[in-house]
């Protein structure tokens, strides 16, 4: 009996130790959950402190403000397309593209009739007058010497020109050497009758080659360019007034596209001033006047400053506008028609959103956030569009043609950079 009754008090002890055990972790349990819904909680406190902080300040930095449009502008130049009589003969380039002429300086060549076969004849006389003066070693007198020495120097020479106006004179040069010393050795030697007949021949030749080419020089100094595209006589600096918006739409040109190099004709351009005539449909447009300067911002990035010289309204909203330039003159000769953006104006400082500004009896302040300590301060707004402000400190004597106080100008507070201000203090009033 004893026996039993030991047996069932250990079995109580054993379920008591169970059951507290099982009380023990449901409890640790509790506690973790606890510890770690506190945790979740600070976690997601801080990120929001992080996301709404952004939202509530903005730190104040120097930037630069635009007022800027993106337009469709038509290049004009002032330029003259010079062709001679035998374009239909093709032609050969004595000045690059984009190269600078001077006024009457030969600018390119029509080949003559026949050019190439010419050539040909022309250097087989020379390998049969070279073959013939071969071995004429007693007739080195002087003047045959110096010829020969000259020869050596232009081939020499002749070896590192990649100009084409020069290749073209050393080639005559050379021409010329070989002709005087043929008509000296031809003069002296037992074979003369025959080099005199060679030589002749290639008088004939080179005269029947240059009496059909035609050499075409520039009428005035400019750019030589070689993309001709039929409108250089209507888009020119004398016709504004006959522009309007449908005749450069009727155009029909596409933007950014090539102008096509021409094989028949070149022309000289003035490299000191074109013109962009564009339509545009915003207030500054229609507020432009002449005289004005703006900044082009063109496709390669460079930004240049224009002058206004015409405007003219289209109709209620488009005005039309035309602007000069003397800047990328040569990199625009590649183009009629193009995009650009026109800067109306650029101003740079402390830059802010708009919706950081406060306005109040016509003056503009921003909310400074210190150490949570909040101050309204006084800013002179200098330029605005559409997102943000360019702000700085009113001086001294602007405060008091605004009507401060010595005692007032002396307490007020100043902006700066670095500064945090409320982004919307509208909405923490």
């Amino acid at each position: 009996m004893k026996k039993e009754n030991k047996e069932l008090n250990n079995e109580e002890a054993s379920l008591v130790e169970k059951n507290y055990k099982k009380r023990k972790s449901k409890s640790t349990k509790i506690i973790i959950s606890v510890l770690l819904s506190i945790i979740l909680i600070y976690f997601l406190y801080v990120i929001y402190l992080l996301i709404k902080q952004p939202t509530d300040v903005f730190t104040i930095d120097e930037g630069k403000l635009y007022l800027e449009e993106t337009d469709i502008g038509y290049v004009i130049r002032d330029e003259v397309v010079v062709k001679g009589d035998n374009y239909k003969n093709g032609m050969e380039q004595i000045k690059n593209e984009g190269e600078k002429a001077g006024n009457q300086e030969i600018i390119f060549r029509y080949f003559s009739k026949n050019e190439e076969e010419l050539k040909k004849q022309i250097q087989d006389l020379d390998v049969k007058i070279q073959e013939t003066m071969k071995g004429q070693t007693d007739l080195y007198y002087s003047d045959v010497k110096l010829l020969e020495d000259q020869l050596d120097e232009q081939l020499e020479q002749i070896n590192t020109i990649t100009d084409i106006s020069k290749l073209t004179e050393y080639e005559k040069q050379i021409n010329t050497l070989i002709t005087k010393k043929a008509k000296i050795v031809g003069d002296k030697s037992a074979s003369g009758s025959y080099l005199k007949e060679l030589n002749n021949q290639r008088v004939q030749l080179e005269k029947q080659l240059n009496d059909g080419a035609e050499t075409i020089r520039a009428p005035r100094s400019g750019i030589v360019s070689y993309k001709v595209d039929g409108l250089e006589e209507t888009l020119t600096p004398n016709s504004f007034s006959a522009l309007n918006k449908d005749y450069l739409q009727n155009l029909d040109l596409k933007t950014g596209k090539l102008i096509a190099t021409s094989d028949e004709c070149g022309k000289i351009i003035n490299n000191f001033e074109a013109y962009i005539a564009t339509v545009s449909n915003t207030k500054q447009a229609k507020e432009a006047q002449i005289g004005n300067t703006v900044k082009l911002r063109l496709s390669n990035q460079v930004e240049i400053d224009a002058e206004i010289v015409y405007t003219a309204p289209q109709d209620e909203e488009d005005t039309l506008l035309v602007l000069k330039i003397d800047k990328e003159i040569e990199e625009l000769s590649n183009y009629r028609k193009i995009s650009f953006d026109l800067i109306w104006w650029n101003y740079s400082g402390l830059k802010v959103p708009n919706q950081s500004i406060l306005e109040k009896d016509g003056l503009h302040y921003v909310i400074r956030n210190r150490a949570g300590y909040r101050s309204e301060i006084l800013v002179n707004v200098k330029k605005q569009n559409d997102k943000y402000s360019i702000i700085t400190n009113y001086t001294t004597d602007e405060l008091k043609e605004l009507g401060f106080t010595s005692e007032q100008i002396t307490e007020m507070k100043n902006i700066s950079i670095y500064d945090e201000i409320l982004l919307d203090p509208n909405s923490n009033k």
